[in-house]
């Protein structure tokens, strides 16, 4: 059954709260989205910028042993 636009916007306001594999799944569904024309281009632009700045989050998290987010 295919993730809506909404359940991902909501996913991707927890994503630092994810296991590794559900945050890689948000984002990857979050890229699907950006994608399709189907999808407003509003929409599509609020789930960028929530994308964005989740991505920029992540990327400011301390990691160990040389990990990335």
């Amino acid at each position: 059954m295919p993730i809506s636009p909404r359940q991902v916007y909501s996913h991707l306001r927890k994503l630092d709260q994810a296991d590794i594999a559900t945050s890689a799944l948000t984002r990857e569904l979050a890229q699907d989205l950006l994608a399709n024309p189907g999808i407003s281009l509003r929409r599509r632009q609020v789930i960028a910028e929530r994308l964005h700045r989740a991505n920029t989050y992540l990327g400011m998290q301390a990691t160990a042993d040389g990990d990335s987010y």
